[in-house]
């Protein structure tokens, strides 16, 4: 069995690259702390400022919609990353959101072969999102950031090694 590559053998160079943002305005308290630990973490990884493009939607079940409009404009992302909070609730609303957010963004990486980063939070009680949105580490923005950087990185060396024989 091969052993996975230690995380400092993965590229996080970002240089070339550039990301749309798209981020939830509900829970808003939370989801700006999102985007302030992304784009800072994505400037940290190289990625230039006018590369990062940010858009907003009213919550999260609109992530989904929104970032397959995103794949298929014209202007041309590397990657697209969706960020939000649902905050569970007394009703089963919370079920249906997340449940679809998490499906139609996934259905938008598939569909358009982009890497569509789920940065959404879900969680039970606001001391969960705000524990998640802003720790030491960058929360969830900043593993967004990440995984968005590693996955181009890693579709363009696949895309660099297609047609290579075994």
């Amino acid at each position: 069995m091969q052993k996975l590559p230690p995380s400092e053998n993965i590229s996080f160079d970002g240089s070339e690259q550039c990301h749309a943002i798209l981020v939830s305005r509900w829970n808003e308290s939370i989801t700006s702390q999102l985007l302030e630990s992304c784009v800072s973490s994505l400037a940290f990884m190289g990625v230039k400022q006018d590369s990062i493009h940010i858009f907003y939607v009213p919550g999260a079940f609109e992530l989904g919609p929104a970032s397959i409009q995103v794949a298929k404009s014209s202007f041309h992302y590397d990657a697209i990353i969706c960020l939000g909070c649902v905050i569970k609730g007394e009703t089963p609303h919370f079920d249906y959101v997340a449940t679809e957010a998490a499906r139609l963004i996934a259905q938008s990486s598939y569909d358009s072969g982009l890497p569509v980063i789920f940065g959404v939070l879900t969680v039970d009680h606001m001391e969960q999102a705000v524990s998640r949105s802003q720790n030491k580490e960058g929360g969830k923005g900043r593993e967004s950031a990440k995984s968005a950087v590693e996955m181009v990185n890693l579709y363009k060396e696949l895309a660099r090694k297609n047609g290579c024989e075994n």
